[in-house]
């Protein structure tokens, strides 16, 4: 069974980061392109960022664009993604995605 869980979300000042990561297990992860993609409140799936299976490849969606890092450990498992300078926009639930496969997300939150 595909088991994402991810974590690392919280309440932040703007201007401030995070690290979420993500957990995989039940599938191949070092084959697999993996996601990120948020869900802010009242509103639809939005993309963030992707990485192909090496690592070799990144994208952003032009949002974050210079402060968000996706990054992976094939040997750990791991979907990371490193958040700085956070805005009040970024608020969402995030979620990493495999194929069509999310877990249940980690909520982030950018308020003073």
């Amino acid at each position: 069974e595909v088991r994402l869980v991810e974590s690392g979300g919280g309440l932040v000042q703007p201007g401030e980061s995070l690290r979420l990561s993500c957990a995989a297990s039940g599938f191949i992860f070092r084959i697999f392109d993996m996601k990120w993609v948020r869900q802010a409140p009242g509103k639809g799936l939005e993309w963030v960022s992707t990485i192909t299976s090496g690592g070799d490849t990144t994208t952003y969606t032009d949002s974050v664009k210079g402060r968000f890092t996706i990054s992976r450990d094939n040997a750990r498992n791991t979907l990371y993604l490193q958040m700085n300078n956070l805005k009040p926009d970024d608020t969402a639930v995030y979620f990493c995605q495999v194929l069509s496969i999310r877990g249940q997300g980690t909520q982030v939150t950018v308020s003073s």
